[in-house]
């Protein structure tokens, strides 16, 4: 039997469309071609299975080689085969009816509905077109009596086929695509090229690829087995085989595992992340039935969980899958609501068991737990519980723990609770050291994420507010009913501001005199919380209307104390030398003294000396 046909799909430039268009990398055709090549291994398995063919399988795999001279790639299974009649019915009728709207979206190159229409119409087998100038099917079906197929097509509609017998047939049951690859595709004609691609696509097909040989793949990775089969160094050693280059194991991982209400395998794995929110987004590798898909996962993890690591393997995800399916796809939403819950249990389950091995790990996970509140409510309520609070003494709290510690000592005259928190330990330390002295806590809140965090915080926490301790001097930090009478008049008080407006001379300070302890410091530098908290957020990201306040030119206030013995010591002697020194010294205390201003500084206390 000989046959010549045109291939079913309506339309002359279907294959310059799928050449030019269908794909945006020419690569994926080995991946399409060897997942058809596993298909019909599993199918034949299957049938094995149910009785249905009861013959030798032999031994299942599949091999990909390369003739460079030849200019042909071979990809060969040892599965069911087809018949010529099949060969017609799943390779010539391209199974859509709407071809012509096809080619119009595609003049209008819409990468999404092209992914889309990749997937609906199941136009793998032709992205060998993109590379082949004609392509060869020899098949031989597991069907008792059935004829080998030969079918050629050299790229336009038209296409051969027949049965050849004899010493043409095929010998063995299974299939063979063979490549002729066109001129302008010499790069799929080397060895370590198509090594590369079967490494990215294929590494964990459940089928063995062979490749010139040697066997390329792992058929059976650690994600499609029983956690309860698993030791901690096998999961370990997984993470080192998918991120060869890491030096740090994992601090500990989540084995997933459900098949209901949507199918979803995989581990995901907790870095080591310090201090930088390292937004590395190809970590995490998304695989549908152990093909590789696609290391772009933003919607199928959440946004917060885009730092951690590992694979996720769904069937429900198609192998052509297109940023619009993932963001519609009912079962990607739930696939990301559960990926949420499963973290959250796994830090539950790691706070309550070993709370000690918990505050170990808190510098490295911290910025997870904090960037998943402020990106999800719902993990927010879950997190809240465990959650921790580092207090510049060392030591760690909930949120309900820090509450109950600070409570009774750091409550204003309104009977609000106030946090008080550093940014930078070291360089705010004389305002830190100041709030010890009054029994105040002192939290460190020197993350990235932070700024972001207590305005959080202080929309979730009743009669709660934050300020840093170099936002005001110590008592003006937590309000009491005590506050001090100011020994000055009003016209020395008048006198002292302008005596310091004019010694310090710049704008961006605003000198103010208030009635503080005498113990406290002569002069105190400190910017306005708000203001503040408004630029750490802008430049960690805060977007939006924050934008406006990272524009805005810094401006502080200078607190000078009515009551320090320095103060009035600058009314007596009516100098700005003094008052100069003294401005120089709060800026010293703020790590804002520098350069010349440094300078004149040591040389005027020497004379002063």
């Amino acid at each position: 039997m000989s046959e010549t046909g045109s291939i079913s799909i309506h339309t002359e430039n279907i294959f310059p469309i799928i050449k030019k268009f269908l794909y945006s990398d020419h690569e994926i055709f080995l991946r399409e071609l060897v997942s058809n090549a596993v298909d019909a291994t599993q199918k034949l398995k299957s049938l094995a299975a149910l009785g249905e063919y009861k013959g030798e399988l032999g031994e299942l795999k599949v091999r990909v080689t390369v003739d460079k001279d030849q200019r042909k790639i071979t990809i060969s299974d040892h599965g069911l085969g087809m018949t010529a009649d099949e060969i017609k019915k799943y390779i010539n009728q391209i199974a859509f009816s709407g071809a012509t709207e096809f080619v119009e979206k595609y003049k209008e190159k819409d990468a999404q509905a092209k992914d889309q229409i990749i997937g609906q119409f199941g136009l793998g087998f032709y992205s060998a077109f993109m590379v082949a100038k004609e392509v060869e099917i020899w098949s031989q079906s597991y069907k008792e009596g059935a004829l080998t197929a030969h079918w050629t097509c050299d790229g336009s509609t038209q296409y051969t086929i027949d049965e050849p017998t004899g010493e043409h047939a095929k010998a063995e049951r299974g299939t063979d695509v063979v490549l002729h690859v066109a001129e302008d595709s010499d790069e799929f004609l080397e060895e370590a090229r198509l090594r590369t691609i079967l490494t990215k696509y294929c590494k964990f097909l459940p089928i063995p690829i062979e490749f010139e040989g040697e066997l390329i793949n792992d058929t059976t990775p650690i994600w499609t087995k029983q956690p309860s089969d698993l030791t901690d160094e096998d999961y370990k050693k997984f993470y080192q085989e998918l991120y060869p280059m890491s030096m740090d194991e994992p601090l500990f991982w989540i084995h997933l595992n459900v098949d209901y209400p949507f199918n979803l395998t995989g581990i995901l794995y907790f870095p080591k992340v310090k201090d930088e929110l390292q937004f590395q987004r190809n970590k995490i590798q998304l695989y549908s039935r152990q093909v590789f898909i696609t290391d772009e996962v933003k919607d199928v993890v959440p946004e917060f969980l885009m730092l951690l690591h590992g694979v996720i393997d769904s069937p429900d995800i198609p192998l052509n899958v297109s940023r619009s399916f993932l963001q519609a796809d009912a079962n990607v939403r739930k696939i990301n609501t559960y990926i949420t819950r499963k973290v959250a249990d796994k830090l539950a389950e790691l706070f309550r068991k070993d709370r000690a091995g918990y505050e170990e790990k808190w510098a490295d996970i911290g910025l997870f737990v904090k960037y998943g509140m402020l990106s999800d409510d719902k993990f927010y309520e879950r997190a809240k519980d465990f959650v921790l609070l580092k207090s510049v003494s060392g030591k760690l709290y909930t949120l309900t723990e820090y509450t109950e510690h600070i409570q009774a000592n750091q409550q204003d005259k309104d009977g609000n609770t106030v946090v008080l928190y550093t940014t930078d330990a070291e360089q705010q330390h004389g305002f830190v050291a100041a709030a010890q002295e009054r029994d105040y806590d002192v939290l460190n809140m020197d993350q990235v994420l932070d700024a972001h965090f207590i305005g959080q915080l202080e929309q979730k926490l009743e009669k709660t507010s934050f300020k840093r301790v170099d936002a005001a001097t110590v008592g003006q930090l937590i309000e009491k009913e005590e506050a001090p009478a100011s020994v000055l008049s009003e016209d020395d008080q008048k006198k002292l501001e302008e005596v310091f407006t004019g010694a310090i001379s710049n704008p961006a300070m605003h000198v103010k005199v208030a009635a503080l302890s005498p113990q406290d410091a002569p002069v105190v530098i400190t910017q306005n919380e708000f203001m503040r908290r408004m630029k750490d957020m802008q430049r960690t990201g805060g977007g939006g209307g924050m934008q406006m306040f990272g524009s805005m030119p810094d401006s502080f206030d200078v607190t000078v104390n009515a009551n320090s013995p320095l103060v009035s010591k600058v009314l007596a002697d009516g100098g700005e030398t003094i008052a100069k020194q003294a401005f120089d010294l709060a800026l010293l205390a703020q790590g804002m003294l520098k350069g010349e201003a440094l300078t004149a500084f040591v040389k005027r206390s020497t004379e002063l000396l």
